[in-house]
């Protein structure tokens, strides 16, 4: 194959891919976050997704229970806020690492949670020391939730 007509394929071709990295920046997905109107760690939250890139926008509701039902998140996942973003569930307090993990590897869930409110997760402290796991949200209704990811306590170099 002639040289010109290689160089001019491969860089036609690396066009088709550049729409599907798109969808994994954080500056191009817009996050609906629903909360109590009197919950500050939600905002906290909130503002650390901001702080990484995402359009947040901030939903107040008082019936949260009602939000959970909404978006099918298992009474065993369940947090106290609720974010959608680009398709998935984003359930409580999440990290971003996980959900930038998610938007680039679009696995076929309806969503990720930390469940309940783990001291030191993003908008609980954001503490280096913090150790939970981040949930799949299964699709299937009954489907076992299974770890997405899981945070460590940070290590120095």
């Amino acid at each position: 194959m002639p040289r010109r007509k290689f160089l001019a394929g491969a860089l036609a071709g690396s066009f088709v891919f550049v729409p599907a990295l798109r969808t994994a920046a954080a500056g191009d997905a817009r996050m609906d976050v629903y909360k109590d109107p009197l919950c500050g760690c939600c905002e906290s939250w909130a503002a650390a997704m901001r702080q990484a890139g995402f359009s947040v926008s901030i939903h107040d509701e008082s019936n949260m229970t009602a939000i959970k039902r909404r978006f099918a998140i298992p009474a065993e996942l369940e947090a106290c806020h609720t974010a959608v973003l680009d398709g998935y569930v984003v359930e409580g307090h999440v990290p971003v690492e996980a959900v930038r993990k998610i938007l680039a590897e679009r696995p076929d869930i309806a969503g990720i949670a930390v469940p309940g409110m783990p001291a030191g997760s993003t908008g609980m402290g954001d503490d280096p020391e913090a150790s939970y796991e981040v949930y799949v949200i299964p699709r299937q209704a009954g489907g076992m939730p299974t770890i997405f990811h899981s945070v460590r306590p940070r290590t120095e170099p």
